[in-house]
């Protein structure tokens, strides 16, 4: 486990090399720079001096080694929307992402488990039919339809819930709301399925025959192997959760990372998009690794090579 653990800590530098070349490139065939940051009224020798500076006269190769070298030591450039630098700022953002994300996480994992479980044991009932179609009414519902109705019944009509903002606990309701009913469906089928396989298996079978009773079998025998690949689905879509909160933090001004990368996509701040996809990568690279930690604990008949 610890020389797997090294070894994946590893494969972080040849990841995040390659994430330095897609951004590099990304960001800079998406636009012009020196256009957005300067007023219409700008001379060519406004431009001429501002090119300069930022050194987007030099070679591609050149602007990369140095992008690189500056980013080992955390400098992204500074963010001309805020005049600051621009990592300090995606770190500043990072834990209003992280609060909304980790809400609609567990908002879903408290929805998923039991009406996943349910559906699989009451298998072709009534109650299988209606968890399994409520499951894909709240995949296909869009985050920002959903919250949009959620502001006009509890914020405009009922009044009992802010509009937007980040403060305390009813601050956090809606848009982790929002965020987590699709998530939860995803998650409800997924451990429905997992659970089904688990529970035709023969050591289910052999435990039901000798007497033991069915909310053990369900919980203690199938219900831990069942939740492997629901670690997986969980820590893939925590990733995204954190870099893909754009549209509900935008619906409500939630002050997060999705909302700043946004803004600076939109006026093409280089700096914080950078900043902002390097931290995003990193979170995704470790959580990967915590995920395998999390398969040994889960089932120790697993072993890495």
């Amino acid at each position: 486990m610890v020389k797997y653990i090294l070894k994946s800590l590893l494969q972080v530098i040849p990841t995040l090399l390659i994430v330095s070349v897609i951004v590099f490139v990304l960001v800079r065939v998406t636009g012009d720079p020196v256009a957005l940051m300067l007023p219409e009224t700008a001379t060519a020798e406004d431009r001429a001096v501002l090119t300069q500076a930022l050194g987007l006269d030099q070679p591609l190769t050149t602007q990369y080694v140095k992008f690189l070298g500056s980013a080992l030591q955390g400098d992204f450039g500074n963010s001309f929307r805020y005049g600051e630098s621009a990592l300090p700022l995606v770190l500043e953002r990072l834990p209003a992402s992280f609060e909304l994300a980790a809400a609609a996480m567990l908002f879903a994992v408290l929805m998923a488990i039991p009406l996943g479980v349910a559906s699989a044991v009451k298998r072709n009932t009534f109650t299988d039919l209606i968890i399994s179609g409520v499951s894909v009414i709240g995949k296909a519902m869009p985050n920002f339809w959903m919250g949009i109705m959620l502001i006009l019944l509890f914020s405009v009509i009922l009044g009992v819930l802010p509009v937007s903002g980040r403060g305390g606990f009813s601050h956090l309701v809606l848009p982790a709301f929002t965020l987590g009913v699709g998530l939860a469906a995803q998650m409800t089928r997924l451990i429905r399925s997992s659970m089904l396989d688990i529970l035709s298996q023969d050591y289910i079978r052999t435990a039901r025959s000798k007497g033991i009773r069915e909310l053990l079998v369900v919980g203690k025998h199938a219900f831990r192997n069942g939740m492997i690949p629901v670690v997986t689905i969980m820590s893939l879509q925590f990733t995204s959760l954190i870099g893909g909160t754009l549209i509900t933090e935008t619906v409500f001004a939630w002050p997060g990372l999705g909302q700043l990368l946004v803004v600076a996509v939109n006026t093409h701040d280089m700096a914080i998009v950078q900043a902002a996809v390097f931290v995003i990568a990193f979170i995704v690279v470790i959580t990967n690794i915590l995920t395998d930690v999390a398969y040994r604990l889960l089932d120790p008949r697993i072993k890495y090579n």
